[in-house]
């Protein structure tokens, strides 16, 4: 099995048992905003070690860079609320698969921001998209109308998830081309050290001013909070590795198994029920998913 393959998977399997730890926790102990924070407060610590080990003390970026990291750092600590708010609501594979749109979003984010065109094969994949989120949008004890199916609180929060974590990843983009040095890993792992330090200080300022209280569970809860930090990076790492040696699009294509993963997860450790219409819409939505990362 080539590197890259091996590092994909791993990054899924990753970010599965990530998903797994925050639906865990916000449901026994800690609110979504605690759910959230246990992934910043665990894991700068750590980007900041590695950062100092690989490249030493950093020169500072300019104004333009922590714009950027300031914009996705904040997109992505309200897109992980979102998550785990989602995951409340219905089932691990089901959330995991709403947030999977992001790859439907970005792309339309690109069509109408940059100006990309998408080929005949991508806006039939993103239709196939569109009636999986109606598919799985609809309350669970009843099909609904198709209005209630587009507009109901569980295809909200996955909506908002998905384009929220797209606008993370282009912030990210746009920090890490900021930073001085040919090095793409170091850039990387900047930026990485960077925003995991705001995400984790802002939030830590936000819970002081509206949870009192949640910072000391979370800090409790540490021998499962832990790991949501330590697996959040992790799955950074491969996610990145893969991508320095091989091509996004199948490194993407190959991290869908990540649905996988739910799936299983859904069914052996939460022991939640998928029904049928539920398997339905992650089929149109994985499917669509898979093929618009072929053809873009």
């Amino acid at each position: 099995m080539d590197l890259w393959i091996a590092a994909a998977l791993a990054a899924a399997l990753f970010q599965t048992v990530r998903f797994m730890l925050q639906k865990h926790l916000s449901q026994v102990s800690l609110s979504a905003a605690g759910a959230t924070f246990a992934r910043f407060v665990y894991s700068a610590p750590v980007a900041v070690v590695l950062m100092l080990l690989y490249g030493g003390l950093p020169v500072l970026p300019g104004a333009t860079f922590w714009g950027f990291g300031i914009v996705g750092g904040a997109a992505q600590i309200t897109a992980t609320v979102c998550t785990v708010m989602l995951f409340g609501r219905r089932n691990l594979a089901v959330g995991m698969t709403f947030i999977k749109v992001e790859v439907l979003l970005t792309a339309l984010i690109g069509m109408v921001v940059l100006g990309e065109t998408v080929s005949p094969a991508g806006l039939l994949a993103m239709i196939v998209g569109i009636a999986g989120v109606l598919v799985l949008g609809g309350p669970v004890e009843s099909s609904g109308p198709l209005l209630r199916r587009l507009i109901s609180p569980s295809a909200a929060l996955g909506l908002s998830a998905g384009a929220l974590f797209g606008v993370s990843a282009v912030c990210y983009r746009g920090a890490s081309l900021e930073v001085v040095g040919e090095d793409p890993v170091l850039r990387a792992v900047i930026t990485l050290a960077a925003v995991t330090s705001m995400q984790m200080v802002g939030m830590a300022i936000w819970l002081r001013l509206r949870e009192a209280g949640e910072m000391t569970r979370v800090i409790g809860a540490w021998r499962s909070a832990g790991w949501i930090g330590l697996t959040s990076m992790a799955g950074t790492f491969c996610w990145f590795t893969a991508f320095t040696l091989q091509n996004a699009a199948y490194v993407k294509a190959v991290g869908q198994v990540e649905l996988i993963f739910g799936i299983l997860g859904t069914v052996l450790i939460f022991r939640e029920r998928i029904s049928g219409r539920e398997w339905l819409g992650m089929a149109l939505l994985s499917g669509s998913i898979l093929a618009l990362v072929l053809v873009l």
